[in-house]
This record gives C-alpha cells, sequence and structure tokens, in this order.
C-alpha cells in the first residue's frame, strides 16, 4: 500500500508567492529573487510531505501564475500576438508568461492577456489554451524537467504530474471556426512522447496524468481521443507507470473506457462521489494489475477525514483486489485548501472546539499517512491514539450545540412560493423604474469595489490589532468614501458606488457579520495568478443578526443627488467560496444564506437605495460537471437569487453581476433569476460571450464588461468604444450598460482613474452617435 500526494498550494503559507510576483511586477525585486523564492517555496513543500511520510510526493505542481499556461509554454502553444515579445531577447520567459497571463503594455507593445476562466465548479481560475485551424505544437519549456532534478538534489524522488493531452486540449478554444480542438490530438501527442522520453532518460518511474474530463459527458470522438493517446504512451514507453488521474466527480459512463485505458493506476475521487466504487470493484473491466488511487482525504474542504468510515472503505477494496493494489491519497490536488492548520494560534478568531475539526493542507498529508499506517500489520500505540483523537473530533461535532439554531429553521420552514417572485414583471418594473432612475442611454457604472491601497488595508489591520479605535477607523471610512463619491461625480458616473473600503472580502465579509461563520487568519487558498482569498468556514445554521451594509451605503447616498448603488455578494457564492458545512445538503445553507441576504436588500430599500447590486459570479462555476445533474442544482440556485432578491417593490432595481463563466448552457435559467440588470465580463473574450445573450433575446438590460480589470492594462477610449460598438449591434441600444468587468480592488488608482475616465468618454461617444443616428 503507498501513500499519493496529488499537488500540494504553491502560495506558500504567507502568501510568499503573491508577495515576490507583485513585487516583480513593480520592478521592486529581480527576476533571479523571484526564481529564488519559487525554488524556496518549492523545496520546502517537498520536504514537508517528505517527513509526512507521502510515497509519492508531486513535482512539476507548483506555478509562477497558472500550471495550464505551464503546459501552454510547455507544448508550445504560445499565441501570434506575442511573437514580439518573444523575439526580445531583453525579456525572459517569464516575463513572456507573465504578459500572456496579464496582457502586455510597454515599449510600444500593447497586448491583450489570454482569456481567464473557472476550474471545473472551483473558484481557481486557469488561463484558457488558445488554438487555430493549423496550430503546431513543439516542446518549449523545460520546466517541468528541472523541477524533477531540482527535487532529486534535495534528495527527494519526486512523480512528475502534467495535464492530460485530452483535458488539456479540451480546456482550451478554437480562435478560428472549421474546426474542433481535440482533432490537434495527433499534433499534440508527439510532444508528449517528448516529455515522456525525456522523462524516461531522467529514470522517472511515475508520471501523474491529470484528465479530469473523464468525470464529463464525452463526445465519442473525445474518447477516441483518449484511446488513441494513452494506447500511444504505453506502446512508446511501457516501462512508465501512469497514474491516470480524475477528480471532482463519477467517471460515469466513461467508467469501461477508464479501465480499459493501459496504465498503471486509476486515482478517483471517493469524496464527490462516493458511489463511483462500487461501480468500479464490480465492473467486470476491472483489469486484474489495475492498482487504484482511492481519493479519500477532501482536497477540497477544510473538514477532518473520519477515519472510521475510510477504513471501512479501503478495507473494502483491500478484500476485492489486495491491499499491495491500494494507494490512499486526498481526493484532488491540495491546491483548493489553505496551506497549515499549526499557524491558526488565536483562539478568538478561531474557537478550540471548532479547530479540532479541521484540517488543512499540511494535516492532510497527516491523515493520508495515519490511514495507511493504521492497515499496517502492527498498529503502534502512537497510530490508535491519533484514530481515537480522530473519533472524539468527529463526535463532538456531530453533537455540538454550535450547529444548530431552532430559529432558523423555523423561518425556512416558512417561506412560500410567493417569496420566489417579484410582484410585477420586468415589462412592468422596467417602466417604473425608467421613470424613477431617470437615467441615460448607455449608463455608466462600476461593479462595486475600488482599489484597497496599501493605506486602507494598514487601517483596517491596525483596527483589526486595537492600533485605532473604532471612532477613528469610521471616521477614516468614511473619508475615504466621500473621496470615492466626489470622484465618481466628478467623473459624471452615473450610477455611484460607495467603493467598499470598509470590506476585506466580497464574502469574507459578510461571513464576518453572519452567524454560523467562522474565520481564520492564514487560510489563503489562491483564486488566480497572485489573488489569493480567505474562505470564511460555515460551521453551523446561518442568521443575519444585524445590518450589514446599510450604514456605509446610506451615508455615501447622503453625500450626493445622484443614485448610489448597494453591494450585496449573493447566496449562491457566498457559499460556493465558503467552505461549506458537509453535514447538511447544500442546498439548504444556500437557503438560510439567501434569507439572511433577503434581510439586507429590504434594509437597504428601507434606507433609501434605489439600486441594489447582488453579485452572483459564482452561479455558473456550481453547476455540476454532469448535464443530467444541472436541473436539480439551478432549481435551488436560481431560488437562492430569487428568494434574495424578491422581496423589494418594482420601482428598485435589483442587478447582478457574473464573471469569467461560459453562458451558453444556462441562459434560460441566468433569464430565469429575474434581474433587471446583469453585468457580465466580456473584454477579454471580445464580447464573444455576448452572442448567447442577443441569440436568446434576452430580455432584461446588459452590462457587458469593456475593461479587463484582472490585466494592468489599460484600456484606450478607441478600444472601450470598439467593443460597445459590437455589443450594440447584437443587443439593443436602450438595453446596454457600460461598466467593466469585475470591481477594481485590485488595481491601482492611477490605473483605474485613467481606464474610467476613458470608458465614461466612450460611454458620452457612442451617445452622441446614436443621437446623431437618430437626427
Amino acid at each position: 500500500m503507498k501513500t499519493n500526494n496529488l499537488g500540494y498550494p504553491s502560495i506558500g503559507s504567507h502568501r510568499e508567492l503573491k508577495k515576490a510576483c507583485e513585487a516583480y511586477w513593480k520592478g521592486k525585486i529581480s527576476v533571479e529573487e523571484l526564481l529564488e523564492t519559487g525554488k524556496n517555496i518549492r523545496t520546502h513543500n517537498w520536504k514537508i510531505q517528505k517527513n509526512a511520510g507521502i510515497d509519492l510526493i508531486p513535482s512539476g505542481d507548483f506555478s509562477f501564475y497558472d500550471q495550464i499556461l505551464d503546459m501552454t509554454l510547455t507544448v508550445g502553444a504560445i499565441p501570434e500576438r506575442y511573437k514580439e515579445l518573444k523575439k526580445d531577447n531583453t525579456k525572459s520567459n517569464l516575463d513572456l508568461y507573465f504578459a500572456m497571463a496579464r496582457g502586455y503594455q510597454h515599449d510600444d507593445l500593447d497586448i491583450t492577456a489570454m482569456e481567464m476562466t473557472k476550474w471545473f465548479d472551483t473558484n481557481y481560475h486557469y488561463i484558457v489554451p488558445e488554438f487555430t485551424n493549423d496550430q503546431q505544437f513543439s516542446l518549449s519549456s523545460t520546466k517541468i524537467f528541472d523541477e524533477y532534478k531540482e527535487a532529486k538534489a534535495n534528495g527527494i524522488i519526486t512523480k512528475p504530474v502534467v495535464p492530460g493531452p485530452v483535458s488539456y486540449l479540451l480546456l482550451g478554444k478554437e480562435k478560428e471556426s472549421g474546426f474542433h480542438r481535440i482533432e490537434l490530438i495527433e499534433q499534440l501527442l508527439p510532444v508528449y512522447h517528448d516529455i515522456f522520453r525525456q522523462f524516461t532518460e531522467l529514470g522517472v518511474e511515475y508520471i501523474q496524468v491529470d484528465e479530469p474530463y473523464l468525470v464529463m459527458d464525452l463526445t465519442d470522438k473525445e474518447r477516441e481521443a483518449l484511446k488513441y493517446a494513452y494506447q500511444s504512451l504505453n506502446e512508446q514507453f511501457p516501462q512508465v507507470k501512469i497514474i491516470l488521474t480524475t477528480y471532482f466527480g463519477d467517471l460515469g459512463d466513461n467508467l469501461d473506457l477508464a479501465l480499459s485505458l493501459p496504465v498503471d493506476t486509476l486515482h478517483i475521487d471517493l469524496i464527490r462521489s462516493p458511489e463511483q466504487l462500487n461501480n468500479i470493484l464490480n465492473s467486470k473491466q476491472l483489469p486484474v494489475n489495475l492498482n487504484l488511487s482511492l481519493g479519500l482525504v477532501d482536497g477540497r474542504n477544510i473538514w477532518k477525514n473520519d477515519f472510521r468510515q475510510s477504513l471501512d472503505t479501503i478495507q473494502k477494496v483491500s478484500e476485492k483486489i489486495g491491499k499491495e493494489r491500494i494507494t490512499i491519497a486526498a481526493s484532488c490536488s491540495l491546491l483548493h485548501s489553505p496551506c497549515n492548520l499549526d499557524l491558526e494560534n488565536d483562539n478568538e478568531t478561531l474557537l478550540p472546539e471548532l479547530k479540532q475539526w479541521l484540517a488543512f493542507a499540511r494535516q492532510k498529508l497527516d491523515e493520508i499517512v495515519i490511514l495507511k499506517n493504521l492497515l499496517s500489520d502492527e498498529v503502534e500505540n502512537i497510530h490508535l491514539q491519533e484514530f481515537n483523537s480522530n473519533v472524539n473530533a468527529i463526535k463532538s461535532r456531530q453533537t455540538s450545540e454550535l450547529i444548530h439554531n431552532e430559529q432558523v429553521s423555523h423561518r425556512l420552514h416558512a417561506v412560500t412560493e410567493k417569496d420566489f417572485r417579484r410582484k410585477s414583471v420586468f415589462p412592468e418594473r422596467k417602466e417604473l423604474q425608467n421613470q424613477l432612475l431617470e437615467l441615460p442611454l448607455f449608463p455608466t457604472t462600476t461593479i462595486g469595489s475600488f482599489p484597497q491601497t496599501a493605506e486602507v488595508r494598514k487601517w483596517r489591520a491596525d483596527f483589526k490589532k486595537g492600533n485605532v479605535t473604532q471612532k477613528q477607523y469610521d471616521a477614516f471610512l468614511k473619508q475615504e468614501i466621500e473621496k470615492a463619491i466626489r470622484w465618481q461625480e466628478d467623473i459624471e458616473m452615473d450610477v455611484l458606488v460607495h467603493g467598499e473600503f470598509e470590506r476585506n472580502d466580497m464574502v469574507e465579509y459578510f461571513g464576518e457579520k453572519l452567524d454560523g461563520f467562522a474565520f481564520t487568519k492564514y487560510g489563503w487558498v489562491q483564486s488566480y495568478g497572485s489573488r489569493c482569498v480567505k474562505p470564511p468556514i460555515i460551521y453551523g445554521d446561518v442568521k443575519r443578526p444585524a445590518a450589514m451594509t446599510v450604514e456605509w451605503t446610506a451615508y455615501a447616498q447622503a453625500l450626493t443627488d445622484k443614485i448610489v448603488k448597494g453591494m450585496l455578494t449573493g447566496p449562491v457564492t457566498i457559499l460556493q467560496w465558503s467552505f461549506v458545512r458537509n453535514d447538511q445538503p447544500r442546498a439548504k445553507t444556500c437557503q438560510q444564506i439567501a434569507l439572511a441576504i433577503r434581510d439586507e436588500v429590504i434594509d437597504l430599500e428601507k434606507a433609501g437605495i434605489e439600486i441594489i447590486q447582488v453579485d452572483e459570479p459564482a452561479i455558473r462555476e456550481g453547476l455540476p460537471l454532469r448535464k443530467s445533474d444541472w436541473t436539480a442544482y439551478l432549481e435551488w440556485a436560481v431560488g437562492a437569487f430569487r428568494l434574495a432578491t424578491s422581496g423589494v417593490n418594482d420601482g428598485t432595481q435589483i442587478h447582478t453581476h457574473m464573471c469569467y463563466s461560459e453562458f451558453n448552457d444556462i441562459i434560460e435559467n441566468i433569464a430565469a433569476m429575474d434581474a433587471d440588470v446583469i453585468t457580465i465580463e466580456c473584454s477579454r473574450s471580445q464580447m464573444e460571450l455576448l452572442d448567447v445573450f442577443a441569440s436568446f433575446e434576452y430580455p432584461n438590460e446588459i452590462g457587458p464588461g469593456v475593461y479587463d480589470i484582472h490585466s494592468p492594462r489599460v484600456p484606450s477610449r478607441v478600444e472601450m468604444l470598439a467593443l460597445l460598438e459590437k455589443a450594440k449591434k447584437v443587443i439593443p441600444a436602450e438595453r446596454l450598460w457600460v461598466n467593466p468587468d469585475c470591481g477594481l480592488k485590485t488595481r491601482d488608482w492611477k490605473e483605474t482613474k485613467t481606464a474610467l475616465v476613458e470608458m465614461i468618454a466612450a460611454a458620452r461617444q457612442l451617445r452622441e452617435r446614436v443621437n446623431e443616428t437618430v437626427v
């Protein structure tokens, strides 16, 4: 029996990678210093895993920005627009890499970034590979080999990790018509041969090949591509032991295919889909020499493993195929887990009663190894103590008084169908809202947050440490809000926001105000690139004890005659971007959050706020990977949004915001949310995402993003005007809003001010063109 880890967080326990990357981008450290930071994190991670007792330790899982972008460089699929940068000898490969991720705007070059989207149903974002009809591939990076050798030099033999060829292609996008990307498998596979050949020469025994698409609905052509790829790799490199890795779901109708592929080990996710184990064990297709890697420790959540349950599972598998063919692992890469629970020593932030129920990445390694030790022929006393401690922690959580709230339960049972519906249909609401709001054609707004400057973050940190009083902190926030309001008035923004200076994060802030949530100090996970988030932990029934945002929004509104938009995070996004309790259905937890947000929406309306935005960027992200499971999810997810927003009068305009998602498959459900206005990320796809709203004839108003806020490059007025013209061709002018792609908290004020001034000028110019046409 072996232990296996699929991947470890790259960010560092104290977000060392984020700090180093951002310092490099600002020119504060050299490329050598950045590379050294990466090396130190990798070495630290490998040693942790070795010391924990993991047998199969990954290499190649570290990334400065994104692992799929790493693979794009490895196979040489660099889009043509970066050719000038590629030729520039003064730039490092890392500069090219970051330009592909973030765009590039220096030295007379102005290059847009590659598209970014959500990694399956997680909040991690990857950089989308771009393919053309005549796409060529070639081995173009030594990173994965260098990191294997680097680990070996540290005395650690690793298992290189690469995205599988079929999943890599399916994660990408065709940038021209006339072909499907899976047809590129024959061109791509020779690069995988080169990779395997080099690893063979280095003496590599195991290679982990990730094919998460095996848990998705596949076409016949995609299944044939999988057979072709793995038969070819096995024929060319029979000595290499491939660990074919799946996660996030059930193999389902791809089970026979997965069992037919010539690999050494099949990894399955038994947290997301424990029921698939029986299907595998009972399958007549199960090869007698296939090893199984059992994903028993939850790689995406923070709850402690239930040893008793996991041991039962391992015992069942052992009786069927024998102990020697079993590998114990986490369900997926630990990329999605915070680094180390041992850093959480503040008992006021995280109650000891709660902490004993948790395990982060570092502790999950121990859990994997302890499970193996508990199955050894001679179990040592220390392992029995660890088992007993685990049993007590699981029992403590099941019986804790912290979990249940009778008041929440009663309110949930009292919800009726009427609570999910606005008073009137959209056309009637729109007519009333037009009269009340008196907004111009192409109204301008932002998505909510303004830059969180070093000064804002310092004040917040000082307040939390008790270095400044509540009164002083509130006075500072009011000062920042007033500056933001005055500036928006100066640039003639139509719908203003207060800037969200009081908020650390769009989910964490609300979690701090709600009962049933807990927090950590160092529980960071990577969202994209250098951006990390600290998801709150939902451990019990959710309730709003008091208003959460009304004071700040009402203060901002009192400063101006213009409309100030109230800003809230939606129930599905709060659920999706938290570590969620696993002792009740997600739908039930989401409805509890929806009722809390509903109370806040109604209180904002009572405070005179005429437009309220309830962000749901994660509603698409939460979609199950199999289409057969979509209906049930969408029913409760859309219902939760409607429950949160349907308590207001017709004159109050409800906005929602979504970003970095494909909307094609769920456009009917987006329409069913019945928001008066939806804003979406659109600029990286050059308004491509808008097509589905047009073909569906989406009836409500839309704000397609014209400013990519995840890139430091500032778009020109001409560029934004061109995007708006493109949008106007498919969406009627009277239904178009003008806004950035997302909130601006990660940008600095200089970029923000320049871009927003140009955005407003573009909207004004478009109005003039439309008026001229009318005249």
